[in-house]
């Protein structure tokens, strides 16, 4: 045989299709250790799907569904379709209520995370920081409620606020538990019942940026402003923009507080202090008659869309590279 009718018999017995022997052959048998990791995937994993849809995707759904049907909690329900969406959207109370919840993501999120990242930088160096920072975390142990009450008391008339008012110079201190000074209330106390837990949280991000990067910071003159806009807020952004998102989802359900502080005896509070959870909870138990469950649906799905839209504008706008130290 010559040396092309060798190559030729060569290039067609490997263009066959056929069973490679070693490592790389394409009928071989999966390992003992991959066949058992297949065959424990799905039973390991259906636990956790369960408890998905059973707990989550399941009420989202039946809620999306309830929203378009008039539902009394009992009977048959009516489908109404968008009647629910078109009623709410129409009403003044439901805007005034999606205009405080604005209020409190915004507002009161923007003075959380000041007074946090001041906190934050203050206790930075200070010896007992361990024991400020429990005692900032303190008002995320104790039930809304109790603080709700709490902070009623400072506020009442001839309370502490207004002993202190008094001793600026104020003789006579303005009604702060008053419908025209009321919410403003709310929200300073829940920057107050907030405050600790995101000040713990910047804390633990910051004890992890090296001290070598402030030496250089410092011996290159820099000030307490210049340090902090350079080296501490671009090494902890990923931990602010983790908090925002966190700090969004809190502040759309905001309810204890509200219900607890400016309610009576039970009784729901004045509309004029109402975000969408306490709309809500207003068209599904406090409607003066007949519950409306599914105007309450519609108002919780709406709630839901808010703090989508909301999460995924947070992560587009506070996305950028990785930074590495």
């Amino acid at each position: 045989m010559t040396a092309a009718e060798t190559a030729r018999v060569g290039a067609a017995t490997r263009s066959r299709p056929g069973r490679r022997t070693g490592a790389g052959r394409t009928g071989a048998r999966p390992s003992p250790l991959a066949a058992r990791r297949r065959k424990l995937f799905w039973p390991l994993l259906l636990p956790a799907v369960l408890v998905y849809v059973v707990f989550f995707a399941g009420p989202s759904l039946y809620t999306l569904w309830l929203s378009l049907n008039e539902w009394a909690g009992a009977g048959p329900m009516t489908f109404v379709g968008l009647d629910n969406y078109r009623r709410m959207f129409q009403d003044p109370t439901f805007h005034h209520a999606f205009a405080n919840t604005l209020w409190i993501i915004l507002g009161v999120g923007g003075l959380t995370f000041l007074v946090s990242f001041v906190l934050t930088m203050f206790l930075r160096d200070m010896k007992g920081r361990k024991a400020a920072r429990s005692i900032l975390f303190f008002p995320n142990i104790v039930p809304s409620v109790v603080l709700a009450i709490l902070w009623g008391f400072l506020f009442q008339s001839d309370g502490l606020v207004d002993a202190v008012a008094r001793l600026a110079g104020v003789d006579d201190p303005p009604n702060w538990l008053g419908q025209e000074h009321l919410f403003s209330v709310i929200m300073v106390g829940l920057v107050w019942t907030s405050t600790g837990f995101y000040t713990t949280i910047l804390m633990a991000a910051v004890d992890q940026i090296p001290p070598e990067l402030y030496e250089d910071c410092e011996l290159a003159g820099a000030n307490a402003l210049q340090k902090f806009r350079h080296v501490t807020l671009p090494l902890m952004w990923d931990v602010v923009g983790v908090c925002a998102v966190l700090w969004t989802i809190s502040a759309v359900k905001v309810f204890e507080f509200i219900y607890a502080f400016a309610g009576a005896a039970g009784q729901m509070p004045d509309t004029g202090v109402w975000n969408t959870a306490l709309y809500t909870y207003g068209e599904a138990f406090a409607s003066g008659g007949v519950p409306r469950y599914g105007s309450a649906a519609a108002s919780a799905v709406v709630m839901l869309a808010l703090v989508g839209v909301l999460v995924v504008l947070i992560r587009r706008v506070m996305r950028r590279d990785t930074v590495q130290y």
